[in-house]
């Protein structure tokens, strides 16, 4: 074959170009869709509000009060151990802080359907307890302690709880 006939030699686009064309483009649209989606199921931590509106409207304040709240120093300290949970109140200067009540909020990090509120039984000024067996895997602990009806501790924090209750 000669240079001058090469030149003239046309490519032709056939099926399977066009096949090649199709795959390579789905096939990245789904690997792409799929990876979002891992990513989404494993790694995605927020929490399920009724009316997402509001709650944007309500977080300057919340987060106003909870820094006057942290200015305190005012502290509160979750223990668990197997069915038996018990939480202090207390300052680092001054030690044990007199409480009225304490609301513990569980909810698990998305869904709602196991979700409790625990108000415990006090046992001293400072140290508040109640027994409920917990389901194992990840919590959200909402705790709540009360003084002469204003809020003086209002912290979450995030647990895991290995071996429960299934």
């Amino acid at each position: 074959m000669s240079a001058e006939q090469r030149k003239r030699q046309h490519f032709t686009f056939t099926g399977w170009h066009m096949l090649a064309i199709m795959l390579l483009f789905f096939g990245t649209v789904i690997s792409v869709n799929v990876t979002m989606a891992w990513n989404a199921v494993t790694s995605w931590s927020g929490l399920v509000v009724p009316n997402t509106y509001v709650a944007s409207q309500q977080f300057n304040g919340k987060a106003e009060a909870a820094k006057a709240r942290a200015a305190t120093g005012i502290v509160g300290e979750l223990h668990i151990d197997g069915s038996i949970i018990e939480y202090e109140v207390s300052h680092p200067q001054r030690g044990g802080i007199d409480t009225d009540t304490v609301t513990l909020n569980f909810r698990r990090p998305v869904g709602e359907h196991q979700d409790f509120s625990l108000p415990l039984e006090k046992h001293s000024p400072n140290t508040f307890s109640a027994r409920h067996e917990l389901a194992a895997g990840d919590w959200i602990v909402e705790a709540i302690a009360v003084k002469d009806g204003a809020i003086i501790v209002h912290e979450g924090k995030r647990i895991d709880i290995t071996g429960g209750v299934r």
